[in-house]
Parts: C-alpha cells; structure tokens; sequence
C-alpha cells in the first residue's frame, strides 16, 4: 500500500492535522462549517454539551452533542482556497491512518453542512430568506487542480451556463449539485437555486467600489440566465468548492444561505445576527 510523503501529508509532532489541528477522535460524522470563527459559538451554545475545543489560526472548532447526535462545527474562513484545506483535512481524520500515512481499506462519508451567509441576485428573493443550495456554481479556480466527474444533469446545465456567461474571458465554471439525501432531510422547507461561489467579495460579485469592473453588470447578467426550472439565486465564496471537493472525496454536502442583502435593491439587512440565528436553528432542528 502506498505510504503518503510527510510533504504530501502534514502531520504535527501531536499526531495532529497539519492547519486544523485536530486528531481523528476529535470530529464526529456530521460537520456543520462556517466561515465565520465566531460563529462557531453561535451554534455550540445550542449543544447539551461539548467535548473538544481546539484552534490554530481561522480554523476553530467544537464539537459535542445535540441530544444523541455529535456534531462537529468547524470555521473555515473566507474562500475555496481554505476550503481545500478543511475539505482534504477532514477526510484525512477519517480516511488516512495518520500514523502509517496510508488510506484506510474502509472510507466513511461525512455529512458536511455549511451555514454561510450570502446575497440574493433575485427580486424574489427577499432579505431574511434562507436558502439551500441546489447546485455550486464555481467561477474559482480551484477545480482545475482535481479530477472530478459530473452527472449527466450537471453536465447538461453546465454546457448552458458555459455558453450564457462564453463572452467573459477567463471564466472556466465548474458544478456540483447537493446531496440529495441532505436536501430531501435538511433544506426540503427552505428556498432552492443555484448559488454562485466568487473568487472574491468586490468586483468578482459585481460590487463596484474604485477599482474599474472588467465585467460590466455582472448582477444582470447572473440573474438572466434560465434553464427550465433553474436559476441563479445567489452569491458568496465558499459553497461550489465544499460541494466539488466533498463529492471527489466520496462525502455529503449541503449548504444553507442565511440571505443578507439584496443585491438587485442595493440592500444589506439591518439585523444580520437575527438571519444567521434563524439558518442555525433551522438546520440543528433538523438535525436534532
């Protein structure tokens, strides 16, 4: 069996993940991610108890139980470039023996929720609104670097995405739909769309600050696009890699968009703590 370098895979003198820090016994099966570090304890807070605390860096996290079930929340940080990190280490706890540095003959599959935050491209879509994402759209780089495969319905609602957004050069999509059984559970109450995953917060989402856009009315041109019943709804950094790299890696993914602005209205809710609550309740309901 091949044995992994100590360059391919970082270790610490613990025996712990390289960025995460963590030791497999420390994450449980269901892993909920956000961003945000000091979100962490917005959901922890609603655990009957808790059995790790650890951090280095961005990467924060606590896990415990919620009546029977342990859960795992985990802070990524901002971008698919730390979700790499998060998504490879995870399935390194669970997958590599860290101490042979060889993969386990059994791999097990994580249910990785992420509870972000996003803005909505569609007047429909009101402020306030939590939605779960049906497909990842990636406008990243990060999956040029993987070899993934995609469905016969991802494939086909690539190709029209491709061609809609073909005059925007050096944009090279990618997509990857939620887990079903994640969906059918978690999100079936909740609002649905394709949610856009940025290489950056200002111009990659059409924000127009002093840097000139290169990509005139990039927000009509997302919202425009149709296939059938599919549409673009929304905007944020983080879910189209979770979604590619979790289905690479053989887990489940899911991700759940507490709505903060209107971006058609040039609106930004007045109470974002109270539509981040309502998306952390909803899913640790669910989940309890």
């Amino acid at each position: 069996m091949t044995k992994l370098s100590p360059a391919d895979l970082i270790i610490n003198p613990d025996g712990s993940i390289y960025h995460l820090n963590l030791l497999p016994e420390d994450i449980a099966d269901t892993v909920i991610t956000v961003g945000d570090l000091n979100r962490v304890e917005e959901i922890s807070k609603h655990f009957d108890s808790i059995d790790v605390k650890k951090g280095k860096r961005e990467f924060i996290t606590h896990t415990g139980y919620l009546g029977k079930r342990r859960i795992t929340v985990l802070s990524t940080g901002i971008g698919t470039d730390n979700i790499d990190i998060v998504l490879n280490e995870l399935d390194a706890l669970v997958n590599i023996d860290l101490e042979t540095r060889t993969i386990k003959n059994e791999l097990k599959s994580l249910a990785i929720i992420r509870i972000g935050t996003s803005g909505a491209i569609q007047p429909d879509l009101p402020m306030g609104t939590i939605l779960a994402s049906s497909y990842g759209l990636g406008f990243d780089a990060l999956m040029n670097y993987y070899m993934h495969s995609m469905s016969g319905d991802e494939h086909s609602l690539l190709e029209s995405i491709k061609s809609h957004f073909s005059h925007i050069k050096g944009v090279h999509p990618y997509l990857t739909a939620a887990d079903d059984g994640l969906m059918r559970s978690i999100g079936k109450n909740m609002e649905k769309g394709i949610t856009i995953t940025a290489p950056g917060f200002y111009a990659p989402q059409g924000r127009q600050v002093r840097a000139k856009n290169a990509v005139p009315d990039f927000i009509g041109q997302l919202n425009r696009f149709v296939q059938g019943k599919h549409r673009i709804t929304n905007l944020e950094m983080e879910t189209a890699g979770i979604y590619a790299l979790a289905k690479a890696l053989g887990h489940r993914a899911l991700s759940v968009n507490a709505i903060l602005a209107s971006r058609v209205n040039f609106e930004f809710s007045p109470e974002p703590d109270k539509i981040v609550e309502k998306a952390i309740r909803l899913v640790l309901d669910e989940l309890a």
